[in-house]
């Protein structure tokens, strides 16, 4: 919701969304960026070269990463939204 409320001047974010073999937190189609909200267990194990391939997958067909850590959403909802759209609307971060 608060995504949706940032975006009123036409961004249109999309939560779960399917894309080749990946599932993104959230889409925002028209400026090819995904926003994904990663855990600690991103730090973990195998996870960051996994990660680094999803975004090189991605980045390949246009599409950024933008990565923000479930304390930042939980402590600043409304300033990570606000950032997610800035980014959005910049086509960069």
């Amino acid at each position: 919701m608060a995504l949706r409320r940032k975006a009123a001047d036409g961004l249109r974010f999309r939560r779960q969304h399917p894309i080749g073999p990946y599932i993104l937190d959230f889409d925002c189609d028209s400026a090819k960026l995904a926003a994904e909200v990663d855990g600690y267990v991103h730090a973990t194990r195998d996870r960051p070269r996994r990660d680094a391939r999803r975004d090189d997958w991605l980045a390949r067909r246009g599409i950024r990463t933008l990565r923000i850590t479930p304390q930042d959403v939980r402590d600043e909802l409304d300033g990570v939204a606000g950032l997610i759209v800035v980014a959005a609307r910049t086509k960069r971060f």
